[in-house]
């Protein structure tokens, strides 16, 4: 028997390959669908415990987030891909020593920001832990009361002081959390394998938080007396407590690439923050805070900490690696969740 021989005409060959393209756009499509409807399962889920939550905490101004989950060379950077569903099973997990990475919010926020963050991490086989700052989140305090950066990090302080010697973990601080875990850095270092600041408060010696965004808001005094975002908690002959950006000013400085859905969870969820602890000058040592591994990463389309001022940090007080993250926010974990969770595997990975 021979080969056999087909012969097609020009209709024919074009017939199928259209055929193909078609089918081949049929398949692309359901994908493309599936996965943008889990992604908007997750949002929807996410949304409704956010509001679900604020129904119940209306007196606090946000909702109920919860506690969830249980080298001197500058390495840089650059990581701008989109959020994926894509599952990492890394293979130098069984091999790490450091798998805990503590996530600790800024100002205004709360547990409930991380939760793709949280998503990814375990995906990949770490263990992500994140809860509510003092007066943040579901935490009963009143933000009003607090007045210290000790009593606003006082979960991060017990949940360190709680650990056993022999256990590290990684601690990421996003915006103001920096100076929480510049704190921890100073009080707990055998206890910190590395701190990661995104787009954080990275303060030296002697400066407050606050100083960080002074170029934004000008300077402290100036802030403290004709903000109209202060809260007068204690009354107005009295010095202001908190403070919180209107919704437009919030959209504008945080969330200016941020998917909408995640905006909308956050405009329900977030509350006042305390101005005290903003205003506390850190106290850090050469032996302490300056012997601690330090990473850093940059935002690059952020309008709350400009790129310019997140250079001068790192000019004033450099770490130990530098990573950059293109088309982020003041919020990543918002705008750029797979790109923060590759860099957040390469530093668990450096030796």
């Amino acid at each position: 028997m021979g080969n056999r021989l087909i012969c097609m005409t020009k209709k024919d060959s074009k017939e199928n390959g259209s055929k193909s393209k078609r089918m081949a756009a049929t398949l692309g499509g359901r994908s493309q669908r599936k996965m943008q409807a889990e992604d908007e399962l997750l949002h929807r889920q996410a949304l409704s415990m956010a509001i679900h939550q604020h129904q119940l905490s209306q007196r606090f101004e946000g909702s109920m987030s919860r506690r969830i989950g249980g080298s001197t060379s500058s390495r840089r950077r650059n990581l701008s891909d989109p959020f994926s569903n894509a599952k990492q099973l890394p293979d130098f997990l069984e091999n790490l020593k450091t798998k805990r990475i503590v996530l600790i919010h800024g100002e205004g926020f709360g547990a409930w920001c991380w939760y793709k963050t949280i998503a990814l991490l375990e995906e990949s086989g770490l263990l992500p832990t994140a809860f509510d700052l003092t007066g943040s989140g579901i935490d009963l305090t009143d933000t009003n009361s607090v007045t210290t950066l000790v009593d606003y990090s006082k979960p991060l302080i017990n949940f360190l002081q709680n650990i056993s010697e022999d256990e590290k973990v990684i601690l990421v601080g996003h915006s103001s959390g920096g100076a929480c875990i510049s704190y921890a850095l100073e009080h707990f270092p055998k206890k910190i394998s590395k701190a990661v600041f995104l787009c954080a408060t990275m303060v030296s010696d002697g400066q407050r938080p606050f100083d960080v965004f002074a170029e934004e808001l000008g300077s402290a005094e100036l802030f403290m007396q004709e903000s109209k975002f202060l809260i007068f908690g204690n009354g107005s002959d009295n010095p202001p407590t908190s403070f919180m950006f209107e919704k437009q000013q919030l959209k504008g400085l945080y969330f200016n690439q941020s998917p909408t859905k995640d905006v909308a969870l956050a405009m329900v969820s977030m509350r006042p923050s305390p101005l005290g602890p903003i205003m506390d000058k850190l106290s850090l040592s050469a032996e302490n805070y300056g012997a601690g591994r330090r990473f850093f990463i940059q935002t690059l389309d952020d309008r709350a900490l400009s790129p310019d001022v997140q250079e001068k940090l790192l000019r004033e007080n450099p770490p130990e690696g530098v990573f950059k993250i293109k088309g982020s926010d003041h919020c990543p974990f918002f705008s750029k969740p797979q790109s923060l969770h590759k860099v957040l595997l390469e530093i668990a990975q450096i030796p």
